[in-house]
């Protein structure tokens, strides 16, 4: 596989993107797994689910726009822009959120969290392919270790749901 080094990426960007988008798979499939497991009401899953992402989105690009805010007022030699580095993690997390949230609103609740979960461990497999390729490194252990760091994080909002099933 070729690398992709040799294009242009402004860093905090794909920084950005990159951040915006593992985060959101991982803390929304833990959210909703968790709570699946907690709880048999699927409205109330759903619920949880369109909340964590909208909320977490807004919350990150929040936190990305005055982060690179406060960069750009140390360092006046930094290029990137506070408000599109916020929109692209605003972005990449709403986006990434659907992912493991779309199969528990339009499927069948006897599988829909299976589908939802693999769904994201795809994701976060393609996603550490695309770092990979990005940084030139090797795509396959970077999808393997994005795979397994951001499935163990997941794994342990599942967890929490099963101990605590109201």
């Amino acid at each position: 596989m070729r690398s992709m080094k040799k294009h242009h990426f402004d860093r905090d960007y794909v920084r950005s993107s990159f951040f915006g988008v593992e985060d959101s798979l991982v803390s929304t499939t833990g959210l909703i797994a968790g709570v699946a497991v907690g709880t048999q009401d699927a409205k109330f899953v759903i619920l949880a689910g369109l909340v964590g992402v909208a909320v977490e989105a807004v919350s990150m690009a929040a936190g990305e726009f005055l982060s690179e805010e406060t960069t750009h007022d140390l360092d006046k030699r930094d290029k990137a822009n506070p408000i599109t580095g916020g929109l692209i993690m605003f972005v990449s997390y709403f986006a990434a959120g659907l992912i493991p949230l779309l199969p528990i609103m339009l499927l069948p609740k006897s599988y829909s969290l299976y589908v939802s979960v693999f769904a994201a461990l795809v994701g976060l497999f393609i996603l550490g392919l695309i770092k990979g390729k990005v940084t030139g490194k090797n795509p396959l252990r970077s999808g393997i270790e994005v795979l397994i760091v951001g499935g163990v994080a997941a794994a342990i909002g599942i967890a929490v749901g099963v101990v605590l099933k109201i």
